[in-house]
């Protein structure tokens, strides 16, 4: 017999279980300050010019093969370009018209093109208690965007505010990071470390970044503030090189499934965060909203197929 897997309560497991939900929590506000008067696509081109020898590094330290074969390479190239490209361009541009929150919130139903997509692809199959949890949580998450139209500033001459627009932008900022979680959960994608196939993906990813970020806002920029360039070390460093290791060493430990609850603290932080320092307001049509998402969520991890795509971004940006 197997061993029993250990407590979510105990030290070893509720630490890194925590910690991850906090920093992924956390980086969701962390963006607005690199879309604050600069383009998107250079912070996110100078975060993962950061991130990804970093990540190489994790992959020696874990004693991770770098070696990834011509197929392991074709599918690295194909999660940079949806994962470390399309989604995050998508998310960052998408906080220009959301509140930091709401698209944390959002992203909670990347677990709905998950399980589409890899019942279309895969095989997998989709229970009728999934359906069921999405659906509260899609009326939840149906009643944020509600308040956030009713509260959005008139739209300036660049357009931010739009909520509309902003909707759309996180809707494919899921849709990429979707597609890269059932891609690579193939059977090339399986045979691979984890890591190392992160670490290359990021490389691929950071050189379509540099080049989107040059063909539509030009050379690059270097903010003077100290703050913007700690908070591209947080989300480069702490929000993606810490955090997958810690995450993956759980999903070893207790499961892909009980794992994934930590994304109800990532929410809980990102609210959290965009309560004290965004100003979001709160009204009964938001904590109704608020919570039937999380309850939705909480219902939908519980009925998920007990092998999920191993995800290539969890919980946070």
């Amino acid at each position: 017999m197997s061993p029993a897997p250990p407590s979510i309560l105990s030290a070893k497991v509720l630490v890194p279980f925590v910690l991850t939900g906090v920093i992924w929590g956390s980086t969701w506000f962390v963006i607005t300050g690199q879309i604050d008067g600069v383009a998107p696509s250079w912070s996110i081109a100078w975060r993962f010019l950061l991130a990804t020898p970093a990540m190489f590094i994790v992959a020696r330290m874990m004693r991770r093969p770098l070696s990834l074969g011509a197929k392991g390479q074709l599918l690295a190239v194909a999660i940079g370009i949806a994962q470390f490209c399309g989604n995050f361009n998508f998310v960052y541009r998408s906080e220009l018209h959301l509140t930091s929150g709401i698209v944390a919130v959002m992203f909670t139903m990347l677990m709905v093109p998950n399980a589409l997509f890899g019942w279309w692809l895969l095989g997998q199959k989709i229970t009728r208690g999934f359906i069921f949890g999405s659906l509260i949580a899609i009326a939840g998450i149906s009643l944020l965007l509600i308040h956030e139209t009713r509260t959005a500033p008139p739209l300036d001459v660049a357009g931010a505010g739009n909520v509309g627009l902003g909707i759309a932008l996180a809707v494919g900022g899921i849709l990429c990071a979707s597609i890269a979680n059932v891609v690579q959960a193939n059977e090339t994608g399986r045979a691979l470390p984890m890591v190392s196939l992160l670490a290359w993906s990021m490389l691929y990813g950071t050189i379509l970044d540099f080049a989107l970020a040059w063909f539509t806002a030009g050379p690059p920029t270097f903010p003077t503030n100290w703050d913007y360039w700690g908070g591209i070390a947080w989300l480069a460093l702490a929000g993606s090189v810490v955090t997958f290791p810690l995450h993956y060493n759980l999903v070893r430990q207790i499961g892909a499934g009980r794992a994934a609850y930590n994304g109800v603290v990532t929410v809980i932080v990102a609210m959290l965060l965009s309560t004290l320092l965004e100003d979001y307001r709160w009204n009964a049509l938001t904590i109704g909203g608020a919570a039937l998402a999380l309850f939705g969520m909480i219902v939908a991890l519980k009925a998920r197929h007990p092998v999920p795509p191993r995800p290539v971004a969890a919980g946070g940006e």
